[in-house]
């Protein structure tokens, strides 16, 4: 989340949708309504969540025997290449405290318009209050509230956009950081003796690594089938940590199979998807995965998201174990700053981002 402003961008006037959604307006504001081949059709909002994504169950890796470290081990390095997205449980951050992150991120939401206002989302930035990633007075926009947070180094954060109210709120996210953070360190260990690489490897490798929080907030839309939640993307993260408030309704799908396929989430799991980063870093053995959400008619949903990726400092490319005569090197050497600034500097676009990084 590298602090980009532009200041010359115009963004036009974008409606607050909870504003839309307590006014009960019945027609959609054209910036919301979807393209025909972009609307999510009544199959893919209604059609049953997916119960084959893999669970890992991060006790049996941190405090199983050595057969239960290595079948779990396997298991996560088959959701890995082969989904990209898995579901973790028994993952060792306090469940009262995921509890209170929840009712402090629904709490801000909540807040009066002109209080959240006080921390907007400055155009061509990604922290702060508002909608990210827009670019043109033409654009379309997603229904969904966002606030988002620079957490680590120190020098990404904006003071600024840390709200007052409510008065536990920056607290609550600071916990809350230091305990994603470690699930991050823990899993990329992991996930690197999945691939037969040494446990360390990844967090040697991205020096001090840039953490940043994202709440997202989508009302309930009197019309979900004309427009998208969040629009279609990978990540640009190395892991990406999703909490889902309790009672949401399923919104989140990915693509898989050139299908959109809606993920029913485990209550008090954490969803772990890879992002661009590990997906250049193993030369497209595991890849990121494009995802969205959608709108419900009746129901709000709430999602509280971490990403972790590498310093900005640091040099990306393939790692020699996973290029050879059959396997080419897919990306170039490239700074991971200019490439997270190339990422929050587009709209969101499938994974049109990684274009930046291919040979």
């Amino acid at each position: 989340m590298a602090p980009v402003p532009i200041s010359s961008i115009k963004v036009g006037h974008i409606d607050d949708v909870q504003e839309l959604r307590k006014n009960r307006t019945k027609t959609i504001p054209e910036r919301f309504v979807r393209d025909m081949s972009e609307r999510p059709t009544p199959a893919m909002t209604l059609s049953p969540p997916s119960s084959g994504m893999p669970v890992i169950d991060f006790s049996k890796l941190t405090k199983g025997n050595s057969e239960q470290i290595q079948s779990e081990t396997l298991k996560l390095a088959y959701a890995c290449e082969s989904w990209g997205f898995f579901q973790v449980l028994n993952h060792e951050v306090d469940l009262t405290l995921m509890e209170i992150m929840e009712k402090s991120s629904r709490e801000f939401f909540m807040l009066p318009l002109e209080e959240k206002q006080k921390y907007q989302m400055a155009p061509g930035t990604v922290q702060g209050y508002g909608q990210a990633f827009v670019f043109s007075e033409d654009q379309k926009l997603d229904w969904c509230n966002m606030f988002a947070l620079g957490i680590e180094p120190q020098f990404i954060r904006n003071p600024n956009l840390w709200p007052k109210k409510p008065a536990t709120f920056s607290e609550t996210v600071e916990v809350y950081s230091r305990e994603m953070r470690k699930v991050c360190q823990n899993l990329l260990k992991y996930i690197g003796l999945g691939l037969g690489l040494e446990g360390d490897v990844f967090e040697k490798m991205f020096g001090e690594a840039v953490q940043a929080i994202r709440m997202n907030y989508y009302p309930p839309c009197s019309r979900p089938d004309l427009v998208l939640g969040l629009s279609p993307h990978s990540d640009g993260s190395a892991l990406t940590v999703l909490q889902q408030a309790k009672g949401s309704p399923v919104g989140l799908q990915i693509l898989k199979d050139q299908t959109w396929l809606p993920l029913q989430l485990i209550p008090n799991a954490l969803l772990i998807n890879i992002g661009d980063t590990i997906e250049v870093l193993t030369n497209g053995k595991y890849k990121s995965v494009e995802h969205r959400a959608v709108a419900h008619k009746d129901k709000d949903r709430l999602s509280i998201v971490t990403f972790y990726a590498p310093s900005y400092e640091v040099e990306l490319s393939p790692m020699q174990e996973f290029v050879d005569e059959k396997n080419t090197c897919k990306y170039r050497r490239y700074n991971h700053g200019e490439y997270s600034k190339h990422y929050v500097t587009n709209k969101l676009q499938g994974k049109k981002t990684l274009d930046f990084a291919k040979i």
